[in-house]
């Protein structure tokens, strides 16, 4: 049975999203169909590659990842396939798919060229629905990805994702706030691990004018409550927050900020002789 999830900006006020699951299952009525997230803001492709990111690691080998943040919809931006490990990922070339599908490893990249096969197109501004909806129920039926699209050798990639290392600094951005206020970053624990950070480190945290020296813990109940933190939470990303708080409302920070971390030499050191 093909799985096939979607992300979109839609919302669910309107009949968006019910048209897109219409659409797969005309073509594919076994196809089970996942909600990611329907609630990214309107025009966030960064926010987007967030959510797309952090949970295709999830899903089973096969997975077909549908992902809709489209700003330029209608215009000049192609509509790509890209094939990784294990998941295929369709959606506009504007970045949002690439972190996820590179965080399983992109193999290749097509753009969507065969709209002979596809129902017939009802809006030049509804790809969601009218495209990429059914290409992928038609690779959930067992159409190649090669009769849909042809090869393409790159595609519109995002530096959201790609924090600067620099001697024993890490130029950490808050990518995501979550619902509990907790700062997510764009460090991954293979950062960590390649700097040579371990649990117990405590990074001082140059963020605005102010000055914090954090722990690297591996659970919020490590500090006592309304103390800062950091860890690397479920989505694998390094996140700065608050023992049952908000570290986005006491530090007064917001998505989009740039904080420093700045952590001990000698273990960098120790870690690089190592290897």
């Amino acid at each position: 049975m093909a799985i096939i999830t979607l992300l979109t900006d839609y919302g669910l006020k309107d009949s968006y999203v019910a048209e897109v699951k219409g659409a797969i299952l005309k073509i594919n009525p076994s196809a089970t169909i996942i909600d990611i997230s329907h609630d990214v803001g309107n025009y966030d492709i960064e926010e987007g590659a967030f959510h797309l990111a952090r949970s295709v690691p999830y899903f089973p080998d096969g997975t077909i990842h549908v992902g809709v943040v489209d700003p330029t919809v209608g215009g000049e931006r192609k509509r790509i396939i890209i094939k990784s490990r294990g998941a295929c990922f369709i959606g506009p070339d504007n970045g949002l798919l690439a972190p996820a599908a590179e965080r399983l490893g992109v193999e290749k990249v097509y753009e969507i060229k065969n709209f002979s096969i596809l129902p017939q197109r009802v809006s030049e501004v509804f790809d969601g629905r009218d495209v990429f909806g059914p290409v992928a129920a038609l690779i959930s039926k067992g159409f190649s990805v090669e009769e849909i699209g042809s090869e393409v050798k790159s595609y519109h990639r995002i530096s959201l994702y790609e924090p600067k290392v620099e001697g024993n600094r890490i130029e950490a951005k808050v990518i995501h706030i979550d619902g509990f206020g907790n700062l997510v970053t764009n460090v991954t624990s293979r950062i960590l691990e390649r700097v040579g950070v371990k649990e117990g480190e405590v990074f001082r945290v140059v963020m605005n004018d102010r000055v914090e020296k954090i722990p690297l813990v591996k659970r919020f109940s490590a500090v006592p409550k309304g103390t800062l933190l950091m860890l690397v939470a479920g989505g694998d990303y390094l996140e700065l927050s608050v023992n049952q708080g908000s570290a986005s409302s006491e530090l007064g920070i917001g998505k989009g900020a740039i904080l420093n971390l700045i952590f001990s030499k000698k273990k960098m050191r120790a870690h690089n002789d190592a290897a």
